[in-house]
C-alpha cells in the first residue's frame, strides 16, 4: 500500500496505536515518492499549543509580534517541493483546524503580519492514533479537513495483531541496533525469543525497540537473554485485547503516571507522547494530575 501511494502527489493519513511506526512509514513514503529528492519536514503537532502554532506552520513577518525580529518562513514554506507530515493531526484544536485547512485547500500560505498569500508545492501527510471518523461524529474534528486531509488512508496495525511478524521484527530492530553502537554479531537466545513471542507489545515498536536496545548493551558474550529484555518488569502495558482502544490508552496513561508519581515529564517520555499531548489526554479522559 505504503509504494503504490507514494506514487502518486495524494494526501494521505496514516491510522494507528502509538508506536506502530507511522512516522516511518511517512518517510518510505516520502522516499519512494517524486519528491525523494527534496525536503521531508516532520512536525509534531501535539506539541504546538495556541500562541505558537500559526508562527511555526505559516511563518511570519518582521513585526508582526513583540519577538519577530526578521521574516521568518513557517514549516510549509520550508517543506517547499517536498513533504510535510504533520504528526498527532486529531489533537489540533478545532479553532486552528479551519487555519490548517486553509492552507490545505488553497495550497497558499500566509504568513502572520502579511496579507498576500504565498504559493506552496508540497505533498501532505498526517497521522493520528484518534479514531477520526468518531472525533468528526462528535464535532471534536471538522468534517472538511478529514476529507482533505484522508485522500489515502493507511491503517497500520498493533504488533498484538501481527503475532507472526514479532520475532521476525524484533530481529529486524536488533541489527539496526547493532548497526547503531558498532557491536559484532548479537543474537538472541531461545527464552529470549519466547518473552518477545508471548509479550503484548502494547507499547508497539516503540516498547521493543526500547527493550532490546536496552538488552544490547546490557548483554554478554554477545548472547540476549530474556532478564536482558526484562520484559516481566513492564507488565503495567499489558490491556486485554477486548477493551476498545480508547479504553486501553486511559488504562496505559494512568498505570505510568501511577509508575512515576504523576511526573508529567517522565511519563510523557516513557508513553512517547510530548507533555503538552500527555496534558490533552489526560484531559480528555478525565484523569487528574494527582
Amino acid at each position: 500500500m505504503g509504494e503504490k501511494v507514494a506514487k502518486t502527489d495524494a494526501n494521505v493519513l496514516i491510522l494507528g496505536e502509538n508506536g506502530t511506526g507511522k512516522f516511518v512509514m511517512a518517510q518510505h513514503i516520502h522516499q519512494k515518492s517524486a519528491r525523494q529528492n527534496s525536503v521531508f519536514v516532520h512536525v509534531d503537532l501535539g506539541s504546538l499549543n495556541g500562541n505558537i502554532f500559526e508562527s511555526e506552520l505559516f511563518g511570519y513577518a518582521k513585526g508582526a509580534f513583540t519577538d519577530a525580529k526578521n521574516d521568518t518562513a513557517g514549516r510549509f514554506e520550508n517543506a517547499q517541493n517536498g513533504t510535510i507530515f504533520l504528526d498527532e493531526i486529531g489533537n489540533v484544536p478545532l479553532h486552528l483546524q479551519s487555519k490548517l485547512l486553509q492552507v490545505i485547500q488553497t495550497k497558499t500560505v500566509t504568513r502572520l503580519g502579511e496579507s498576500k498569500p504565498r504559493p506552496l508545492d508540497v505533498r501532505i501527510i498526517t497521522a493520528t492514533n484518534l479514531n477520526l471518523k468518531e472525533e468528526v461524529a462528535q464535532k471534536n474534528f471538522r468534517e472538511d479537513l478529514y476529507y482533505r486531509i484522508n485522500t489515502m488512508e493507511i491503517t497500520l496495525p498493533s504488533l498484538r495483531d501481527r503475532k507472526e511478524d514479532k520475532v521476525a521484527l524484533a530481529q529486524f530492530l536488533l541489527e539496526k541496533i547493532i548497526a547503531k553502537y558498532d557491536r559484532n554479531e548479537i543474537i538472541f537466545n531461545e527464552k529470549a525469543l519466547e518473552q518477545i513471542e508471548k509479550h503484548a507489545w502494547s507499547g508497539n515498536i516503540r516498547e521493543m525497540e526500547n527493550r532490546i536496545e536496552r538488552a544490547v548493551i546490557l548483554c554478554e558474550n554477545n548472547l540476549i537473554s530474556a532478564s536482558d529484555l526484562d520484559l516481566d518488569q513492564i507488565t503495567f502495558y499489558e490491556n486485554r485485547d477486548d477493551l476498545p482502544l480508547s479504553d486501553v490508552e486511559k488504562n496505559t496513561i494512568e498505570k505510568v503516571l501511577a509508575k512515576h508519581q504523576y511526573n508529567i515529564s517522565k511519563s510523557a517520555e516513557e508513553l512517547g507522547l510530548s507533555r503538552a499531548a500527555l496534558y490533552r489526554r489526560m484531559e480528555k479522559y478525565n484523569i487528574s494530575n494527582s
